[in-house]
Order: structure tokens, then C-alpha cells, then sequence
């Protein structure tokens, strides 16, 4: 994992010792039948109609790798935890998923493309989000995309990375770029949240197309 959801910092977060505690969050084990089949219905949407290769970044214990195999996906998981790791390996054994121990920013996946990479609450915690917006969409075939979950946490002393500004990094390489607005969605949270949370989702850019526009945002 690179973050928490509450939007506390992850620098100086041991993620191996909060490992067996992780799956506690709502948000984060999906144990809620109702929060469970909340994120499979997002993820539906944002993961590609037939079945494919999808790379799940700060993948933590496992849960959206697991959502996603569910709904066929061959599934490539990396964490920078071995902790992490262990419990997804262990929450998905017997699957079509593999699970790496390394950095999200440059996962370990050396030739391999995928139709989709999906990243939950990782890329504003990076130093250099523009960079690895960019090698994420290097790792992704023709027709694929880019799923980021992201937002902004806190009242006093906010962090995270704005919709708009992801946009703003997504331009120059991506095709056709939806925002979708989570925080409306109390289901996905376990309860009603108050700041901003939201998934992008953004096409690779055929041969010769025009910059995309960003499409309607939906509640």
C-alpha cells in the first residue's frame, strides 16, 4: 500500500505491521456484503467488458484484485508490503492472479502489458504523479486504460490530488478521460463522507487522435 483512505500521510507508515489490521476498514476488506457489491458494480464499469489482464497497483491485501478476478480478469498484483502481499496471495490462491512485491510507481512487470491498470488511493502520495502517470500508460496495449481512485482527505489540513489537476496530467496522454464522483456513493465508504472522492478513467489514445476531452462527471 502507498496510503490510507482517511488522507493521513504514508511516509513514516509501517505497512507490514498495519497488514493484519488493514482488512478492518470497510473500504478496504469489502467484509460488508452491501460495501462488497458496491465496489464490484463500480468496478464493472471501469474494468474492461471481457476478460483481460489487469494490473492492480498498491494492491494491499487483495480486495479489487479479488473483485476483479471474480468478473474473469487475470490479475497482476504489486505492493511495496511483502505483508501485503502474503495476505493477498493468500486471499486469492488458487485464482489466475500473481502477486509481486515492488514499487507501484515502477512495478516489476518488466515486458508484460495489460488492458487495464487500476490504482486506488496511491498516485497522490507519489513524488513525481506526472512520471508515473506516464509509465502506467506505457504498460497498457491498444484499447486499454487507466483506473485511478483518488480524492482529497481532510478538513484542516487537506491531502491528496484534485480531480482537476489529475485531469490536467492525464491530458497530454490519454484519449477520452471520464471522471466519475464516488463521494455521493456512502456504500463505497462504509458510510456518508464529506470530501472528495472520485475514479478516472482514461483510453489510450488510438494512432492520430486528437487530445480527449474529459467527459461529464456522474454522482
Amino acid at each position: 500500500m502507498t496510503n490510507q483512505s482517511d488522507g493521513m500521510t504514508s511516509a513514516n507508515v509501517d505497512w507490514d505491521a498495519r497488514a493484519a489490521s488493514f482488512d478492518e476498514e470497510p473500504d478496504h476488506g469489502l467484509r460488508d456484503p452491501a460495501v462488497r457489491r458496491a465496489w464490484a458494480g463500480r468496478l464493472r464499469g471501469w474494468l474492461p467488458g471481457r476478460a483481460g489482464d489487469v494490473l492492480d497497483l498498491g494492491c494491499g491485501t487483495g480486495s479489487l484484485s479479488l473483485l476483479a478476478s471474480e468478473q474473469g480478469h487475470r490479475v497482476t498484483g504489486v505492493d511495496l508490503s511483502p505483508a501485503m502481499v502474503t495476505l493477498a496471495r493468500e486471499k486469492l490462491a488458487g485464482r489466475d492472479a500473481v502477486f509481486l512485491v515492488g514499487d507501484a510507481a515502477a512495478p516489476p512487470v518488466g515486458e508484460q502489458r495489460f488492458d487495464a491498470v487500476l490504482v486506488r488511493h496511491v498516485l497522490w502520495a507519489l513524488p513525481d504523479p506526472g512520471r508515473a502517470l506516464r509509465h502506467w500508460y506505457g504498460l497498457l496495449r491498444p484499447g486499454g486504460r487507466l483506473v485511478l481512485v483518488e480524492g482529497v482527505w481532510g478538513s484542516f489540513d487537506p491531502v491528496g490530488i484534485p480531480a482537476d489537476l489529475l485531469t490536467a496530467l492525464l491530458a497530454p496522454i490519454a484519449g477520452q478521460v471520464r471522471v466519475e464522483r464516488l463521494s455521493g456513493d456512502p456504500l463505497l465508504w462504509g458510510g456518508e463522507v464529506t470530501d472528495e472522492r472520485y475514479a478516472v478513467v482514461a483510453l489510450v489514445r488510438e494512432s492520430g487522435q486528437e487530445r480527449g476531452e474529459v467527459a461529464p462527471a456522474g454522482e
